[in-house]
């Protein structure tokens, strides 16, 4: 008997040993996957920083005013370095997609994202980087609207009552702008309505269990869609203004729009990866962090005047964002903190649909 509860308390003081070692290490694991996620975000930022104060040089000041041809330039190399690396060199491996595949779930990304970037880019014709910056935080509203009919987001009213928060900082941030342009703010608007519906077709398909897709098969499949359905507003808008005379382009130096091709495919990867390591709410409200920083930024180096009535608007829709991310962390929290239920149909299979449907959404 003495030998047995020697034994049965020497297994017990193993077991907490095991635990009190486990423990250290699923903090380590869990501070590694947030400085990695951190990484992703802060890499995002300064390419998207760049990226925006790069197309707003050359469309501006360098002397290139055609938003559709930039973009076109952007989508062609892109789609030429995805091509050299699957299917040149074979760094990666292609998914090989059908064409039913390609057609339902490329094609209306592609055309998504060649309406996104139009409109954006049209909008540094009419309004300062600063103020499309702040109408940008509008960006997690329309994600989150985006999100509750495609099912990948639960509606509530404490989020509604958060989005009309963010809604009216925007508001008064306009309200506020010396040099508003209604033109301007409507196709910027437009702009961030296709970026939501984008930015949620491509979560969905990037963690599709039929569709594995990193950043470089991605581009790969989407970039030449863009490209086609490009063709039509280059065709009717930009190529007479091409042909007339009077219109002067800067042709002198092709290597400021190749190196701006090659932030914008970097910006594109990075997209691409921090989308699938995290969600697309993460990316936009790393995006307010950038905001910030570009409304300051591009101020002084565009010469472009802020109002005290804009900071103010713009700094109720930044804590009002802070509020969704932190109650997004909690919601998460919560639900990793829950048991995992192992219910088994009556014929002893595996967990029910409900069951699996539960734990992919947690």
């Amino acid at each position: 008997k003495k030998k047995k509860k020697k034994k049965k308390k020497k297994d017990d003081n193993d077991d907490d040993e095991q635990e009190t070692m486990a423990a250290p290490m699923v903090g380590a694991a869990l501070i590694n996957e947030a400085l990695i996620a951190y990484g992703y975000v802060a890499t995002w930022i300064g390419l998207s920083s760049g990226v925006i104060l790069f197309n707003k040089y050359i469309l501006s000041f360098f002397g290139f005013p055609f938003p559709i041809s930039l973009t076109m330039i952007h989508m062609l190399f892109c789609s030429t370095l995805a091509f050299l690396i699957i299917r040149v060199f074979k760094l990666v491996q292609s998914n090989d997609l059908d064409r039913q595949t390609y057609i339902q779930k490329i094609v209306p990304v592609g055309a998504l994202f060649a309406l996104s970037l139009w409109l954006s880019n049209t909008a540094y014709v009419y309004l300062s980087v600063a103020f499309i910056q702040m109408l940008k935080a509008l960006m997690p509203a329309a994600v989150y609207t985006v999100g509750c009919l495609m099912g990948i987001e639960q509606f509530t009213y404490a989020r509604l009552a958060n989005m009309l928060v963010i809604t009216l900082g925007v508001c008064i941030a306009s309200y506020g702008e010396l040099n508003f342009h209604l033109l301007g703010v409507l196709i910027q608007l437009a702009s961030v309505c296709a970026e939501a519906f984008r930015l949620g077709l491509v979560q969905i398909i990037l963690n599709s269990e039929k569709l594995k897709m990193n950043s470089i098969t991605t581009l790969y499949y989407v970039s030449p869609a863009c490209f086609v359905f490009l063709l039509v507003p280059f065709t009717i808008l930009e190529v007479p203004r091409y042909l007339d005379s009077d219109t002067e382009v800067n042709t002198s130096q092709p290597h400021i729009l190749l190196l701006n091709a090659c932030t914008a495919f970097a910006l594109n990867m990075a997209v691409y990866l921090l989308i699938g390591k995290t969600s697309a709410l993460t990316m936009n409200v790393a995006g307010v962090v950038k905001d910030w920083l570009l409304i300051f930024i591009s101020s002084a180096l565009f010469d472009a005047p802020i109002t005290k009535l804009q900071l103010f608007g713009y700094g109720i829709s930044f804590v009002a964002v802070c509020y969704y991310n932190y109650s997004k962390y909690k919601d998460r929290e919560k639900a990793m903190s829950m048991p995992k239920m192992d219910v088994k149909s009556e014929d002893g299979g595996n967990n029910s649909n409900t069951d699996r449907e539960m734990n992919s959404k947690a």
